[in-house]
């Protein structure tokens, strides 16, 4: 679903998703202000949701002007793909890398070995906004590759297209649809992302949300990256010496400090789904766009969107995890489901006591 461009939340149809960042000081003052006055609030002090809401997720993008974009443009190269990206009131994935010209790279280059540096340009982002994405995370290891400049000029492409963003330190990011709130939170390994290494200041972030919004999205970037790491490890990994964070002790905080649904992305394959407290906790979905920027042998071509309907308190009414398979880098879907059949059997596997019963056909 597209966005219109982001001209303060007044000034947006009605019943188009609108979107506004809120440091977490703005959000108590204006919660504690709201709770006074609101009925709605007054017997819960949160808000509550009045009707259901389909939100849809993909992995990680990255694209690079310096190895080679899609032939005809990112929108062209991904039409295959487009009714599905449309089926949901809010779409989100992750970008990796940034919409940017000039600048020094983090790797004095495009990279290689083991430093990777993306940097597309700008006019990706209303590609990115004609395709359906609403919402796009900067929380990950890939948004400063060419420095502030970098970021400054990706935050700027992307709200001129009317493509939400959200991951900075302390950002919370809401998106109305329909006139129901709905808050995204992006955390990093970080220190120029939202940290997701500091599990008590991540729970106060989405505490805040919550009293913002009835539905709270956790997008999460972490997580060892290659074939080999399909199972959700328990306890911290680390990955070319950096901490990459313990996403199931973050994820089960996170729920219980009252997000409704955690979405992941970061070790470039797929990972189980956890059903935890009653929310789903979907740990990695892959890589979306990979062309000339990522690997997609084997099992790294395996990828996923998944489509999940909430309802009161984050309640799974329904979902889908529609298979897609990367071909030379590019989205396509797959009628073979196998990425649904990978991710049934990983969630069994890595979640016995907790997980959704996904079927062959993604649904559950």
């Amino acid at each position: 679903m597209a966005l219109p461009a982001l001209a303060g939340a007044g000034a947006l149809s009605a019943g188009a998703p609108s979107a506004r960042a809120l440091s977490a000081r703005a959000l108590s003052a204006r919660a504690s202000a709201q709770a006074a006055t609101s009925n709605q609030r007054a017997r819960t002090g949160r808000p509550r949701l009045r009707r259901p809401i389909t939100i849809q997720w993909v992995g990680d993008m990255a694209l690079s002007t310096q190895r080679g974009l899609p032939p005809g443009g990112l929108a062209r190269a991904l039409s295959p793909v487009r009714t599905l990206l449309g089926h949901a009131q809010i779409t989100a994935g992750n970008l990796e890398g940034t919409l940017s010209v000039g600048g020094t790279s983090k790797c004095g280059g495009i990279g290689g070995e083991d430093c990777f540096a993306f940097q597309a340009p700008p006019s990706v982002a209303p590609e990115l906004r004609s395709l359906g994405f609403d919402l796009v995370n900067q929380a990950n290891n890939h948004s400063m590759d060419y420095g502030a400049s970098g970021r400054r000029q990706t935050l700027a492409a992307l709200r001129k297209a009317g493509v939400a963003q959200t991951g900075l330190p302390g950002e919370i990011t809401i998106l109305h649809v329909a006139g129901e709130p709905v808050a995204f939170l992006g955390f990093a390994p970080y220190s120029y992302d939202a940290s997701l290494l500091d599990i008590p200041a991540a729970q106060a972030l989405v505490r805040h949300a919550r009293q913002e919004a009835p539905i709270v999205v956790v997008i999460i970037h972490a997580g060892a990256e290659g074939a080999g790491q399909l199972h959700t490890p328990a306890g911290a990994q680390y990955y070319l010496g950096e901490d990459r964070g313990n996403v199931r002790a973050f994820a089960h905080a996170v729920i219980q400090a009252g997000a409704s649904i955690v979405l992941g992305s970061g070790p470039h394959v797929i990972r189980g789904v956890e059903r935890y407290g009653g929310r789903l906790i979907a740990y990695s979905l892959s890589n979306f766009v990979g062309y000339h920027t990522l690997a997609d042998e084997g099992v790294l071509s395996e990828s996923a969107i998944l489509r999940v309907r909430l309802g009161a308190g984050g309640r799974v009414i329904s979902g889908r995890w529609i298979p897609i398979r990367l071909m030379q880098g590019l989205p396509r879907p797959d009628p073979s489901n196998a990425s649904a059949k990978l991710v049934a059997r990983l969630s069994r596997e890595d979640f016995p006591d907790g997980h959704f019963a996904i079927r062959p056909n993604g649904r559950f």
